[in-house]
C-alpha cells in the first residue's frame, strides 16, 4: 500500500475570520465551500484551510502554533508578496533567499504558525 501524498492541509487558528482573511488578503487564496468549522480554499495540488481549534486545544497557551511542522506555499512570484507582507506589517522569520526551491521567504500568520513561500514548483 502507498500513499500519493498531501491531500489536505489544515491550521487550527484562534480567530476563524481573522485567519481567513488574512490567506484571502495577502496570498490571494479563494474560499471554496467546506464545513462550518473551517475555510476551505481552492487550492492546488493539495486544500488548505483554516479551522476553528478542536476541543481540548488551547492555542493561547501553546508559544507557537506549528513548532516542528513545515507549511510551504508556493507562489509564482515570492518577492512581491514578501514586500507586500512587509508593507503590511506581517512578521517576516526569514527573509528571501534563493536555493533549491527558488526564492523562498517564511512569514508568521496572525496565529504565529511559519510559513514558508517558494517560488520553483
Amino acid at each position: 500500500m502507498t500513499s500519493s501524498g498531501p491531500g489536505f492541509i489544515s491550521l487550527q487558528v484562534r480567530d476563524l475570520d481573522a485567519s481567513a482573511v488574512f490567506y484571502e488578503t495577502h496570498l490571494g487564496f479563494t474560499r471554496q465551500a467546506g464545513p462550518p468549522h473551517a475555510v476551505v480554499f481552492a487550492t492546488t495540488p493539495a486544500a488548505f484551510a483554516v479551522r476553528s481549534a478542536l476541543p481540548g486545544v488551547d492555542l493561547d497557551t501553546i508559544p507557537q502554533p506549528g513548532i516542528g511542522v513545515a507549511v510551504w506555499l508556493h507562489t509564482p512570484d515570492t518577492q512581491a508578496v514578501h514586500d507586500a507582507l512587509v508593507a503590511a506589517g506581517v512578521t517576516i522569520v526569514a527573509e528571501p533567499i534563493d536555493g533549491p526551491f527558488g526564492r523562498t521567504f517564511t512569514f508568521a500568520d496572525p496565529d504565529g504558525y511559519q510559513i514558508t513561500l517558494h517560488d520553483r514548483a
